[in-house]
């Protein structure tokens, strides 16, 4: 693994063991967190954790939400709840079959509603700062998969703003 003098970096490390498509899974830092991951039952798992492929999804959508409220931050708007949908259409063949082609997701789709008292102006840039900007997002998008990332603002429960939608599509 390399290391990097450049002081922004730090470094996310997860160590794991596991047998057949089971994993247990260990965030390193000081305060070590345990998670675990399985395989659906058409992959030779037991369902008895999320999917790898869960978990890809999850982040995505935490990261988002992360990356959205230090941008708010700079940009001193208030954000309020979060809502997300997310999918993943994955085709199979490549992962299961062996076929030819990208074991990749085909498209994933991300739909966002956030409680704000952003200006449409505001929000505008809020959702396309925290795309360029969000680690996930630039995972998914740079891997040449179709990309849906549709925000909806709403007004926090205390404003009277109206709601907008804003979408970005690669």
């Amino acid at each position: 693994m390399s290391v990097t003098n450049k002081s922004s970096v730090i470094p996310i490390i997860v160590r794991a063991e596991g047998t057949g498509v089971a994993q247990r899974l260990v965030t390193g830092g000081s305060r070590a967190h345990v998670f675990e991951a399985d395989a659906y039952t058409a992959f030779g798992g037991r369902e008895a954790a999320p999917s790898p492929l869960s978990y890809a999804l999850g982040a995505l959508s935490s990261c988002n939400q992360i990356t959205a409220t230090l941008v708010a931050k700079s940009l001193g708007i208030n954000l309020g709840k979060w809502t997300f949908e997310l999918q993943g259409d994955l085709d199979t063949g490549v992962l299961v079959a062996g076929a030819e082609g990208n074991a990749n997701f085909h498209r994933v789709a991300m739909r966002v509603t956030v409680e704000t008292d952003a200006t449409e102006e505001q929000f505008a840039t809020l959702v396309s700062e925290t795309e360029r900007r969000c680690p996930a997002t630039q995972l998914f998008k740079r891997s040449g998969l179709e990309f849906v990332n549709e925000w909806t603002r709403l007004a926090l429960r205390s404003a009277s703003a109206g709601a907008a939608v804003h979408s970005a599509s690669n």
